[in-house]
């Protein structure tokens, strides 16, 4: 288990924030998968192989699955791929950290990308942290706060440091 710093909740994104994170990132995940049934009904018409058709008409399950697989992947790719962040971090200033203030690693990406697809995970933010942040112990951070702080904390320790010029 990493410990907590306290610079990390501090620092942490309000419920507000997060919420329109999880809305905006949703708004392109349906653009995403817009255009990904598109390319496989394109595909199906140009090639008339099966598994394109049955990507955009496989039944509710096979919906379920894709539709899960492609909001595992979004999360994973983009928060794995781009220092902790998705494109609506991006656009609120966010970012994931560890709990320790670290860079997440890959592994933690992975469970908090995993954790997303349980049921209700979005309501787990009434309580302390939610589910994909605790299980995954990674936080998210509002970066300007979170810097500024860090930087304050550097000078701080610098004091009465002498420089070599």
């Amino acid at each position: 288990m990493k410990k907590i710093l306290n610079i990390v909740e501090y620092n942490k994104a309000s419920l507000g924030v997060r919420f329109a994170n999880n809305f905006l990132d949703l708004i392109v995940l349906i653009v995403i998968n817009y255009i990904l049934y598109g390319i496989f009904n394109l595909l199906y018409k140009t090639t008339s192989i099966q598994f394109f058709y049955f990507y955009n008409n496989g039944g509710v399950l096979w919906e379920l699955f894709t539709g899960n697989l492609n909001y595992f992947l979004y999360y994973f790719l983009m928060e794995n791929y781009t220092d902790g962040r998705s494109i609506s971090k991006y656009i609120t200033g966010t970012k994931v950290i560890s709990t320790d203030g670290t860079k997440p690693t890959t592994q933690q990406i992975f469970y908090r990308s995993l954790s997303r697809l349980v049921p209700f995970d979005g309501l787990s933010f009434f309580g302390t942290n939610g589910w994909h942040d605790s299980w995954s112990e990674t936080r998210v951070v509002n970066i300007k706060n979170y810097e500024s702080e860090i930087q304050a904390k550097r000078e701080i320790e610098a004091i009465g440091v002498k420089e070599i010029i």
